[in-house]
């Protein structure tokens, strides 16, 4: 019996190329299909799926749990919701200032808002800023070889800090208020229908980015060296290599990740707050990654999006029972598919549809010239001539 050989690409087509290119006609077509209100919905997680892409890049692939990522996520939507709050004070105006430092008695704009008077800047603060965040953080963390369940709770940690923090800036912030009211951006109402589906259009396109830059990462060399460090980092370091260069750079582009999806997610929402910097949302960002499948990049995407939509349709119909269903399914997910929904369709779908075919089961292909090798494949054939027997 011949073993086919298969050549593993890129972007391979597999059965995640394939839920992947369904996703894409779904994310095409909802303009088509959904009004505008639920448009606005898809937006948002999608917007949210670009942080779980983040979250499994360094969690499923690196073996870095981080319950700290709400911080990088508003940081992002604070650099946007800063720059609509500039560009909406009237040319004419005597004192250049969001209205609500009015409130507090402020007369002059604080000199870390000024620069955001810039759309480039903004744009480049969006990513730049929680990747700096996440770069000093990390470096700090992994120079002391901190991992673990120790990393994770540093991560709640600093979270705890920077929502505090935040929350006590009535003056130069709008504390825990936040950022909202936003007028014209780009010449356009944020809150009207048009710029909404603009909106949604971008975050599409940003998501499939997001996603083309994890696969990338993730597909070379350099993703051999992350699935090392999370599985046996010790061993790494014996061949030679020192992860924390790695795990920082890594942890920064996911932090990066975060920053363009708060970005999205404050345009399309109208607010942004200390509330999203919350440990209960950066947990809720990991069960998404658990329930789509870590280590999947895919998965997190359709994690993401299934379990917002499922509590979007719970909170409107049933809201007291939301919070014990997410426990639930995450309990569920951990229990009995703990690879995830991606995972499991991956391997057990993937081993029962060949099996309906009659193909026997899914050949070897760690060591793909060991499944070709002549001698194993004439004692594979001998055992299922056994079997038949």
């Amino acid at each position: 019996m011949a073993v086919a050989k298969q050549k593993k690409g890129l972007f391979s087509f597999d059965l995640e190329t394939g839920l992947a290119i369904a996703l894409l006609i779904l994310m095409l077509v909802a303009p088509l299909i959904l009004t505008d209100f639920r448009l606005n919905l898809m937006g948002r997680f999608l917007a949210l799926a670009i942080v779980a892409l983040g979250i499994d890049l360094i969690w499923g692939y690196t073996g870095l749990l981080s319950l700290g990522h709400g911080v990088f996520f508003t940081l992002g939507g604070y650099a946007l919701g800063m720059h609509l709050k500039l560009i909406q004070i009237p040319p004419d105006a005597a004192v250049k200032l969001p209205e609500f430092m009015g409130l507090y008695g402020v007369t002059e704009l604080p000199w870390f808002w000024q620069p955001f008077f810039s759309l480039p800047f903004t744009f480049i603060a969006i990513m730049a800023i929680p990747a700096i965040a996440g770069g000093i953080l990390g470096y700090l963390v992994f120079r002391n070889r901190i991992r673990g369940v120790y990393f994770s709770i540093l991560t709640q940690a600093a979270t705890i800090v920077f929502f505090n923090f935040f929350n006590g800036q009535q003056k130069l912030i709008n504390g825990t208020n936040g950022l909202t009211n936003f007028g014209e951006f780009l010449g356009a109402q944020v809150t009207q229908a048009g710029p909404q589906r603009v909106a949604y259009g971008v975050t599409v396109v940003l998501l499939i980015v997001a996603y083309g830059l994890c696969r990338l990462l993730v597909a070379g060399r350099f993703g051999r060296l992350l699935i090392a460090i999370r599985d046996d980092e010790a061993r790494l370091r014996f061949t030679g290599y020192d992860p924390t260069g790695f795990k920082v750079l890594v942890f920064a582009v996911s932090a990066a990740l975060a920053g363009v999806a708060g970005a999205l997610f404050t345009i399309q929402s109208g607010i942004v707050s200390p509330k999203s910097m919350d440990i209960a949302f950066s947990i809720e960002m990991v069960i998404w990654v658990a329930v789509g499948g870590r280590g999947t990049l895919l998965g997190a995407i359709i994690g993401a999006l299934l379990v917002n939509y499922a509590k979007s349709l719970l909170s409107e119909q049933l809201p007291e029972v939301w919070l014990f269903f997410q426990g639930a399914l995450f309990l569920g997910v951990v229990m009995a598919l703990p690879a995830g929904l991606v995972g499991t369709l991956k391997t057990e779908g993937m081993m029962l549809l060949r099996r309906l075919r009659g193909q026997g089961p899914i050949p070897l292909m760690t060591y793909p010239k060991i499944a070709q090798d002549p001698d194993i494949v004439a004692e594979r054939e001998a055992l299922e001539r056994e079997d038949e027997a």
